[in-house]
């Protein structure tokens, strides 16, 4: 009698100490695979640093606290308020991604996310192509243009539920690049630091031109040792003028007053 086969041993998940105890934290259990995808995206952002110059943080520890942990603490905080619902299949755009921050790890632990990655560094794109294709990843899409171009194109204008932004600009120039890619009703949420509020106030005139709103913002989830972000919140809810966004350089140069 033929002895059976033995069954292939199940992989056995990574390490990444820092980023279980940031998960376990955040209430956001990470399963095997999104592990295994973990620690392969760690690797890329190693093997592709000198050549794409994708983050000054190198040290294992540091991008799982702050590059994994704070998208991760973003996905948390918008799950609290029920703007993000697990396995809602919410479309959601990260603006001037660079390395796959927020977005990238936030759809790692949600792979229910359709998530569509809009970088203007065509080295960077090809990174972020790179990790999708390696992780294995449905429902990523990376878009290689500036956040004024993308908010021209047909089937990515007013398309978004949730557009996310993280260190892309100030919040009078990141409403113009966002809410004309928002759907009616669609939500940006751009993590900001010690000066979140007088951001929000300096752009106000940029979210009445665009037809917004300004909810109450998140506090970010962060670690008791970290300081302190909040998350800003801006709801596109009326009519989208045509003439935006401006021209390529215009939201910078000269912000909606």
């Amino acid at each position: 009698m033929s002895t059976p086969p033995t069954p292939p041993t199940p992989p056995t998940p990574p390490t990444l100490d820092v980023l279980r105890a940031e998960a376990e934290r955040l209430a956001l259990p990470l399963d095997t695979q999104a592990l295994m995808r973990f620690a392969r995206y760690q690797a890329l952002l190693r093997e592709w640093h000198d050549r794409a110059g994708l983050t000054a943080i190198t040290d294992p520890a540091e991008v799982q606290r702050r590059h994994f942990g704070e998208s991760l603490a973003l996905l948390a905080a918008l799950r609290f308020v029920g703007i993000l619902l697990p396995g809602a299949q919410t479309h959601i755009a990260d603006l001037g991604t660079g390395a796959g921050f927020p977005g990238l790890p936030m759809h790692i632990a949600d792979p229910s996310l359709h998530l569509t990655l809009i970088e203007s560094n065509s080295r960077r794109c090809r990174f972020l192509e790179a990790v999708v294709a390696d992780l294995g990843l449905d429902h990523v899409e990376v878009i290689n243009l500036r956040a004024e171009e993308a908010g021209r194109v047909p089937n990515l204008r007013e398309h978004f539920e949730v557009v996310v932004a993280r260190a892309l600009s100030a919040m009078n120039v990141l409403v113009e690049y966002a809410l004309p890619l928002l759907r009616d009703g669609g939500l940006l949420a751009a993590p900001k630091g010690s000066r979140a509020l007088d951001e929000l106030a300096e752009a106000a005139p940029a979210i009445a031109a665009l037809g917004g709103t300004a909810p109450d913002p998140l506090t970010l989830p962060q670690p008791s040792y970290a300081p302190p972000q909040y998350v800003m919140l801006v709801r596109r809810t009326g009519a989208l003028q045509d003439r935006y966004p401006r021209r390529p350089g215009m939201p910078t140069r000269r912000p909606l007053a």
